[in-house]
């Protein structure tokens, strides 16, 4: 391919709640924080550092006994969400602004869980029954 040399017309969609295939064998709540697995499937979130934070599921999938992508999950995006705060790892005020890190499918934890967790996005607040995650 080689640069424009007049107007393209562009394909584009909204991307604020997207349809993303789910990994096998799997149930995701509505609700729950999702994150893409190293294969590029929607997964509830979990502590490892080879899932990427996708944002909150729209709506309930079970994909127990399918294989990848044999189900697909709207999950909504580009909004702050707020997650649990694991007590033995805190997030705390200090932290807003910076980055946290993914725990399970309702958890977020101050740190990378000696780089065992993948991070879950930016601080926003702290409340005593949540963070705000962006």
């Amino acid at each position: 391919m080689t640069a424009l040399t007049a107007d393209r017309n562009t394909p584009h969609k909204d991307a604020e709640i997207i349809g993303f295939q789910v990994g096998a064998n799997v149930k995701i709540f509505g609700g729950s924080l999702v994150v893409a697995n190293a294969a590029g499937f929607a997964v509830p979130g979990l502590t490892a550092t080879t899932v990427t934070y996708l944002g909150r599921a729209e709506e309930s999938v079970n994909n127990l006994g399918g294989a990848d992508g044999a189900k697909t999950v709207l999950v909504r995006r580009k909004k702050a969400f707020k997650f649990g705060n694991l007590a033995a790892d805190l997030v705390t005020q200090a932290d807003v602004g910076k980055s946290c890190y993914i725990v399970d499918d309702q958890t977020v934890a101050k740190t990378n869980g000696a780089n065992t967790r993948s991070v879950a996005g930016k601080v926003l607040a702290v409340e005593p029954d949540g963070v705000w995650i962006e």
